[in-house]
């Protein structure tokens, strides 16, 4: 009897583990972004991921694949024109003082649960003074999601959410 429940305390414990607690997302702020109306984002290439299965049945073996696309500039475009930011297709030399540069990079993978749980991807994003080219602020966040379009997708808006916090 006590070696089954000592069974189920480690199944319950690998369980629980195989899903990810994601890191809280970490805000760096040396300046306020109330001043700041304009933004140049960096620009990023698409990024593709698949995942597919191949199943038998008593007519053959079937399989299927799916891919999913993204473009992290876009995404990051797509939140902070929510914010209410104006994009810029380039950096121009009378709004300086109004317009922030925008980077963005993966800055870490971490293995849950022993590898067992899969991983997470982490984000950085930097908002620099297209001014003063120094460090106003930043966020690193991690995502996990099916795929690793969805581990950056999920990274990013946990990373721009937390930023824009109200």
């Amino acid at each position: 009897m006590r070696g089954i429940k000592f069974l189920a305390i480690i199944l319950i414990g690998v369980l629980g583990n195989s899903c990810a607690v994601l890191k809280a997302p970490v805000i760096t702020k040396n300046d306020s972004l109330e001043v700041y109306k304009y933004i140049f984002i960096s620009p990023t290439q698409n990024l593709t991921s698949s995942e597919g299965g191949v199943y038998g049945g008593n007519y053959g073996v079937y399989g299927s694949t799916s891919s999913k696309s993204v473009n992290p500039s876009d995404v990051i475009a797509g939140k902070l024109t929510k914010e209410g930011f104006i994009r810029l297709s380039e950096v121009k030399s009378e709004l300086l003082d109004e317009t922030l540069i925008v980077n963005y990079g993966e800055s870490g993978r971490r293995n849950v649960a022993g590898g067992l749980g899969g991983y997470t991807i982490e984000v950085t994003i930097q908002f620099i003074s297209a001014k003063s080219n120094t460090l106003v602020c930043s966020c690193t966040a991690e995502g996990q999601g099916a795929t690793e379009i969805d581990d950056i997708r999920e990274a990013i808006n946990r990373c721009l959410s937390a930023l824009f916090q109200k």
